[in-house]
């Protein structure tokens, strides 16, 4: 649930390469017809503040003044006064029609704010906090669209969403570090890391020995606890949503193991879904597996 795919896609892209936000299921031919406009309006909120965040060469100051003011925005709809964008107008629509809570879309500029300024993470609390704004809130507002909106719906989609995210924080190690000017953004606990023995500049050198592939694996682990912990919510969901669901899940599955084999050496062999992973998850997905 994490996920937003591209546009016209025909079946749900979950390229965990990409951003979450690029994941989502726009215009997918499994969402119901009377869902595409209101999933490509909130596709085109989150994907045009995600590149405020992380795209060109804007100072921090002027990318959180652009943030600031859709979050602005925001609170516009949210006091259900008329906000002023063409987008925003169209995005006061679909959380009007579809009875949507716009705490989630904060939360989405919260994180995307966060982005802007902070670049480690002291512990786990600090990244899964994280995990809960810039990636939850993405399945709880699938859920919210599709009427299935429980409170058991919402902790197994948070456990989904928080694990798919911690796998592209892992699949991305080495281009995070490219990220934020010479200061790279490491999505890693610096505790932890202290505790393995890892260093920053263990990761700039991409050193594949033993104490990283067990801290590595640590990590993968937890991301495929949380991802299992999920999963009951893909059989739960009915028709389209569980199968779009489903699919995710199972790229997930396919991603956590191409990242157990490679070993650590996340740098020379990222994990990419081939031909035959995609026969696989649709297998899995169809099948419920």
């Amino acid at each position: 649930m994490q996920a937003f795919s591209k546009p016209a896609e025909p079946s749900p892209s979950l390229t965990l390469a990409q951003t979450h936000y690029e994941n989502f299921p726009v215009a997918s031919l499994l969402l119901p017809a009377h869902l595409r406009h209101a999933v490509t309006v909130i596709y085109q909120f989150a994907r045009e503040a995600d590149d405020i965040a992380d795209e060109g060469d804007a100072t921090e100051a002027s990318r959180l003044q652009a943030l600031q003011a859709y979050e602005d925005e925001l609170l516009l709809i949210q006091a259900y006064i008329k906000p002023a964008k063409p987008l925003f107008i169209a995005l006061q629509q679909v959380v009007n029609t579809h009875k949507l809570d716009v705490q989630l879309l904060l939360d989405l500029i919260d994180a995307f704010k966060q982005d802007v300024v902070k670049t480690r993470y002291a512990n786990v609390d600090e990244v899964l906090d994280y995990c809960r704004r810039s990636a939850n809130p993405v399945g709880r507002l699938m859920l919210q669209l599709y009427g299935s909106d429980t409170p058991q719906h919402r902790l197994w989609s948070d456990q989904i969403c928080s694990a798919l995210q911690l796998i592209n924080f892992y699949q991305d190690i080495a281009q995070d570090l490219q990220k934020h000017g010479a200061v790279g953004r490491i999505y890693l606990s610096q505790d932890e890391m202290l505790t393995a023995g890892i260093s920053e500049q263990d990761l700039r050198q991409q050193r594949v020995y033993t104490p990283w592939q067990a801290f590595f694996m640590h990590n993968v682990m937890r991301a495929e606890t949380m991802l299992l912990a999920g999963k009951p919510l893909g059989r739960a969901l009915p028709g389209r949503i569980g199968f779009e669901l489903r699919m995710m899940i199972a790229g997930g599955e396919r991603i956590l193991h191409k990242l157990k084999s490679c070993r650590g050496d996340i740098y020379h062999h990222r994990p990419t879904l081939k031909a035959y992973d995609w026969l696989l998850i649709l297998l899995k997905a169809l099948f419920k597996q």
